[in-house]
């Protein structure tokens, strides 16, 4: 049998990977029971907000690695980069009011959670906040991604086996908002990815910049 040659055989693997992650944001909307209708496609030349922590802002890798940066690359977007980092969700949600009115977005990609689960914050109450961030988003007509982030522990860091927090799955059905699942667990879940226990390096957030692709293409920002 026939071996492909290394740089084939990755190639292949991140391809497979791709797809599996489109057809589990399939499956999500299919148990959820309902579809989204596509969103309008937003054109090249549009403000899109990252809003989140670290894991947006970059931290682990340059800020030209940030996913904010390589997304506007590869769509031609002006992604602003609105991570900061140490931010638990109450924090991020008092910021965005401003971010709305300043940079007017045709689109918001929401990640936050993560340091809620770092600090052992009450995930009712980080739930709250992220449902007010997406009923503020929509009461101004703002379509929003929301990105599902796993469970951060010392657990799941020094095994290695991150799964999404169940609170994004019920938001998304809650608020009828498009989610991103598994894309930082697949990241923060393989070593070869991670610059430290909860932060990517610069292949992490190439990888989920991917991903964040196939998501929004699937959800209709992007053009198929």
């Amino acid at each position: 049998m026939k071996t492909l040659p290394d740089a084939n055989r990755r190639y292949a693997i991140q391809r497979l990977l791709a797809i599996t992650s489109i057809a589990s944001s399939a499956l999500w909307i299919s148990a959820c029971g309902r579809k989204l209708p596509k969103a309008a496609a937003i054109p090249p030349g549009a403000t899109v907000l990252a809003l989140g922590d670290s894991l947006t802002r970059g931290v682990g890798a340059s800020a030209a690695q940030a996913y904010p940066a390589l997304l506007a690359e590869r769509t031609g977007w002006k992604v602003v980069n609105a991570g900061v980092s140490g931010e638990t969700s109450s924090q991020i949600a008092a910021r965005l009011p401003e971010l709305l009115q300043t940079q007017r977005p045709a689109l918001v990609i929401l990640c936050a959670g993560g340091n809620d689960w770092l600090r052992r914050n009450s995930a009712q109450a980080a739930q709250a906040e992220i449902a007010r961030m997406l009923q503020l988003c929509k009461s101004q007509s703002v379509p929003v991604l929301l990105v599902a982030v796993p469970e951060l522990n010392l657990t799941a860091a020094l095994t290695g086996r991150m799964k999404d927090h169940p609170i994004y799955e019920a938001l998304a059905k809650d608020e009828k908002v498009p989610l991103l699942v598994d894309a930082w667990s697949e990241v923060l879940g393989d070593d070869a990815l991670r610059a430290d226990q909860v932060h990517a390096n610069a292949d992490g957030y190439a990888r989920f910049t991917e991903l964040l692709q196939a998501q929004l293409k699937a959800s209709g920002f992007l053009p198929a």
